[in-house]
């Protein structure tokens, strides 16, 4: 039997196990961890706090972190819900047309990208277990401070820190997640265990985990399809971090992250659509039914980072170099379209192949001049990510994309008249992608209705962009903080879409051009008393983006580069009623149109309007309680053409989900208890609504009751 990296950890941390993982009982108002919290380190790549930054952030922290993870360890689920212009989760293992402000957001693990933007898979949120995570910071708005790929924004997974105080601590968890509409074959079961401590300057964590689904079942007991199905799907994660100080100032980290996510069900999908009306759902296969392709998911995301710092290069200058690597493979379920009769293949399944290897340099120096302090950030990355498209029969569909990338960046940041802060940057980008000659598929979606292959010669494209970003924010009053920000991001829109529909013979004759967007951004936040609130507006512009259009002929969806616009508000409010009790909402609204055809952009892009109510009650000293209501509205756009919608133009109808969490703590054992869709609400997500493909409109799930305990000392 093969064990896995995960299975290998787990075995001695079943014994002896450690990590930070009681956060979630931990008093998060002390004033150190608020002053933690109100720390952010991706929006410039340094420490830096929430009140001097002039954009939108969303900072989610351990403690609620933990409240998510006992209803779904699913990060999709908890971002859908705790950010305000993130889009709904779709309920599956994917995350396409989970968009943040209507575009692609850039994932990230402690500054190192999960993202696969030369050939987007959308199925990057998916990279960590949430058990590894202390925080997540949501940087939104286009920004090219970490590279190509973040036209809506960041999500920065900031993981867990080895120990350093010398002492050996630990957590042991187990659960089980079952239907509590349907029980049978619904139960999974979830094992995580930790290790953190030093020895002398070295400090240490190390945390695996492994979760197994059972069924996944809707509001009427079945079991939804299998298209990025979560059903008998088998999910692990180990998790390493080492930390070595060699005096005060200079330090040495090592990271390593291992994730692997399977479905291997012995099922078949009875197909309907969002034309039919009918839903898609999985049926037991028969003893002689042949399952076609292999296990979807993730078949292995590899990251290694290692990082060196030094506080003190100079007086006022502080040094951080980190190299790392990426190696992921993205298995994709089995389709019919990617059918070619001539050659007998009535279907086939897709790999997304990545290969990431990136060095960063990045000096932080730190001026008083006068009453006016300057911060400058300054440095260079180099980026190769090497991606392709292959099919798991041999056919290539998406030839092999290798990218250089090239950047000099400089950010400064003044502190002036004691209340006013103004930063301002620029970077410059060298992009250079190698593409061999290559064929476009014939793909047929039935025996009649084929595309046309193409001998595309290779080569190189070359793309030089500048981007710049300036904001204002006054911090001179803990009531009334306003800022105003413009921002923006240079983004090669999936590459690998563009040349697998080519429809010329030539690389250079294909409008494979970097779009540069641009977002503007107004807000304000404060806190008075007990009551905290923020509110956005922000206008996203792109001379060219990317929509797809089906051809009727083919029966492809092709790629459409046009300009774009997208705009949106985004509200936020939590009020302490006492010590115990805390009450929180949030609210986005966003719309997105081609400006050039002045048309609607589709649910691949905009999603409906989406509020979020959260009641966090500690009932005594050693328990608590929490519920979190998400309601999501319409969105009907577009009509059918002869009574059929086509691609993600499907009408959005409202539905809501509550969601209850609660935990008990009885000396070192903590039992945890999870409701997800606690009122068995029948719904389709809004992704189910708007994409017409088959085998999409799938329904979410009914009442998933989640039971755990966690031993930690």
């Amino acid at each position: 039997m093969k064990l896995s990296p995960v299975a290998i950890a787990l075995s001695p941390l079943m014994a002896l196990t450690a990590a930070p993982a009681f956060a979630e009982v931990k008093d998060t108002t002390s004033p150190d961890t608020i002053a933690i919290e109100r720390m952010i380190v991706t929006g410039s790549r340094v420490p830096e706090r929430l009140d001097e930054v002039p954009s939108s952030v969303t900072l989610i922290d351990s403690k609620t972190l933990a409240t998510e993870m006992s209803i779904s360890s699913e990060l999709q689920n908890m971002l859908a819900t705790r950010v305000p212009g993130m889009s709904p989760a779709t309920g599956t293992s994917s995350n396409a047309g989970q968009t943040l402000r209507g575009r692609k957001a850039l994932i990230l693990i402690d500054g190192v990208p999960q993202s696969t933007p030369l050939r987007n898979g959308s199925l990057d949120i998916r990279s960590i277990d949430m058990n590894a995570i202390e925080r997540v910071e949501v940087i939104k708005g286009a920004t090219s401070i970490y590279g190509n790929g973040a036209a809506g924004g960041i999500i920065n997974y900031i993981t867990k820190k080895p120990g350093a105080d010398g002492a050996i601590g630990g957590v042991l968890g187990v659960s089980s997640r079952f239907s509590a509409v349907k029980f049978e074959d619904s139960v999974g079961s979830r094992v995580e265990g930790a290790l953190n401590g030093s020895v002398g300057q070295l400090g240490y964590l190390i945390s695996a985990s492994r979760d197994d689904y059972g069924l996944q079942r809707d509001a009427e007991g079945d079991v939804p399809g299998l298209v990025y199905g979560l059903s008998e799907t088998t999910t692990d994660n180990l998790f390493t971090k080492f930390h070595f100080n060699f005096d005060d100032e200079k330090s040495l980290q090592l990271t390593y992250n291992y994730f692997s996510s399977a479905q291997d069900a012995r099922m078949v999908d009875v197909t309907g659509s969002v034309n039919s009306g009918q839903k898609t759902y999985a049926i037991e296969a028969g003893p002689d039914t042949l399952i076609l392709g292999e296990p979807q998911g993730v078949d292995g995301n590899h990251n290694l980072m290692v990082k060196y710092e030094d506080l003190a290069l100079f007086d006022n200058t502080r040094l951080a170099i980190d190299a790392y690597g990426q190696k992921i493979e993205n298995v994709f379920f089995y389709s019919l379209t990617l059918a070619n009769p001539e050659q007998g293949l009535d279907g086939g399944q897709s790999i997304i192949r990545s290969e990431k290897r990136g060095v960063r340099a990045n000096f932080n120096s730190d001026f008083t001049l006068g009453d006016t302090e300057l911060d400058l950030l300054y440095g260079i990355d180099y980026l190769q990510d090497v991606s392709s498209q292959p099919l798991v029969d041999g056919r290539m569909w998406v030839p092999e994309m290798d990218m250089q990338n090239l950047a000099f960046y400089l950010q400064a940041k003044w502190l002036f008249a004691e209340d006013w802060v103004l930063k301002a940057g620029v970077r410059r980008d060298q992009m250079a992608i190698e593409v061999d000659d290559y064929q476009t598929l014939r793909l047929c979606r039935t025996a009649t209705q084929c595309s046309t292959p193409v001998a595309v010669k290779g080569g190189e494209l070359e793309f030089d962009a500048n981007t710049y970003n300036i904001g204002l924010r006054y911090k001179g009053s803990t009531v009334f903080s306003p800022f105003i920000s413009f921002s923006q991001g240079a983004d090669i829109s999936d590459l690998g879409l563009l040349l697998r529909t080519a429809t010329v013979d030539d690389l250079a004759k294909i409008q494979s051009q970097a779009a540069l967007i641009d977002n503007y951004e107004a807000g304000f936040d404060g806190h008075w008393e007990a009551f905290s609130y923020s509110a956005a507006v922000f206008l996203s512009k792109s001379e060219l983006g990317t929509r797809t259009v089906l051809n009727p002929a083919s029966g492809i969806y092709e790629p459409v580069r046009a300009p774009q616009e997208i705009k949106g508000i985004e509200l936020a409010a939590s009020y302490d009623v006492n010590d115990e009790l805390t009450l929180g909402a949030n609210y986005s609204w966003m719309e997105g149109k081609d400006t050039d055809q002045d048309i609607y952009l589709d649910g691949q892009a905009i999603t409906p309007p989406k509020f979020a109510a959260y009641l966090d009650w500690a009932t005594t000293d050693n328990s608590s309680v929490s519920l979190t209501w998400l309601h999501v509205g319409d969105r009907k756009r577009f009509e059918p053409v002869n009574g059929q919608y086509s691609g993600s133009q499907g009408p959005v109808e409202s539905y809501s989900l509550l969601n209850l969490a609660g935990n008990y703590r009885v000396d070192q054992l903590l039992f945890t208890l999870g409701v997800e869709n606690l009122l068995n609400e029948d719904y389709y997500s809004a992704r189910s609504q708007a994409f017409t493909f088959p085998g999409y409109n799938t329904k979410g799930l009914g009442t998933t009751v989640n039971m755990g305990l966690k031993w930690s000392f």
